[in-house]
């Protein structure tokens, strides 16, 4: 079997500056990814607020930018396979992916990050290809002169929002409160946009569909205004994200949420095991955060290691 020093489980921000780290200090370092490195900021269209791009990237130039460092460095990536378990064996780990190959790592950090959350209400699963998205960068371009919906308040939701005016004539944002969670200056960006129109105090009740597609949404108040329906051709969902802690929720100490309990320099409760970004704890879910994250995890796993191997000697 493969031994490797450190095995960084997916290669979203938090895995690619966890892998930049951990190969610089010249540990043997393979990334784990089901699909193309940068997780979900590849789908995004712009990102404003990461330090040393003054006029914003694309979100498909920064994780290929972060995933080109840290090749650069030593890093390996083996993509389009998903790792099935982590299992400890005396100090180390046995991973093994879906197609049944196995490696023993060291350390492993866990950087799998979220997934969006389902409304679950009737047609969402129906009609999920066919008018209901969870990412307006990938299908947005399909709704030229069409009306959507975006489902959400906050940022990911305004600025998804805001991306879809590119192609829709009309996007409603639909929100169950009177008032937006997004960061002020992204809500000031949609309410001076002509083509958003807000629907406040309002959730999904149902996605209804003709001939396969969607064609509008039952809507039902959260006030004691009537319930409507809005006729429309497409809708996008931005109502939170869950955490993909599965792989070591045996393992390691999660919250309520599922999420990984980790202390500030990314350690788990579990010796060797580390995590970083969307998949902890924590407030602020952001591509800096998550590569900040990525990076104190790298450092401690590769002290880790060294201390091992003193220990030994």
């Amino acid at each position: 079997m493969e031994t490797i020093d450190i095995a960084v489980i997916g290669g979203g921000p938090a895995g690619l500056t966890a892998a930049l780290y951990a190969s610089r200090a010249r540990a043997k370092t393979v990334v784990f990814e089901t699909a193309l490195p940068g997780g979900q900021i590849v789908t995004t269209d712009w990102v404003e607020n990461y330090p040393a791009f003054p006029e914003g990237v694309s979100g498909a130039e920064l994780s290929d930018l972060m995933y080109r460092q840290a090749e650069h460095f030593g890093a390996e990536f083996r993509t389009f396979a998903s790792i099935e378990s982590i299992v400890p064996q005396d100090l180390d780990f046995i991973i093994t992916n879906s197609e049944g190959e196995q490696v023993l790592a060291h350390a492993v950090i866990l950087a799998t990050g979220a997934v969006p959350k389902r409304l679950n209400v009737p047609g969402e699963a129906e009609f999920t290809g066919r008018g209901v998205s969870w990412c307006a960068t990938c299908d947005g371009a399909l709704f030229r002169g069409k009306t959507v919906a975006v489902v959400g308040g906050g940022d990911a939701a305004v600025e998804e929002a805001l991306f879809l005016t590119k192609f829709a004539e009309k996007v409603y944002v639909i929100h169950r409160r009177n008032e937006l969670r997004a960061t002020k200056c992204i809500q000031e960006r949609c309410f001076e946009n002509e083509k958003v129109e807000m629907k406040w105090s309002r959730v999904v009740g149902g996605i209804k569909g003709e001939d396969g597609k969607v064609v509008g949404l039952d809507l039902i108040a959260t006030n004691d205004e009537p319930d409507e329906f809005l006729p429309l051709d497409g809708v996008f969902i931005f109502v939170g994200v869950e955490p993909k802690s599965a792989l070591v929720d045996s393992l390691c100490d999660l919250d309520d949420g599922g999420y990984v309990r980790i202390d500030p320099d990314g350690r788990t409760s579990y010796p060797g095991l580390y995590a970083a970004g969307d998949v902890t704890v924590g407030e602020l879910k952001q591509v800096v955060t998550a590569a900040a994250g990525g990076a104190a995890a790298a450092f401690e796993a590769v002290r880790y290691i060294d201390d091992r191997l003193c220990s030994i000697g």
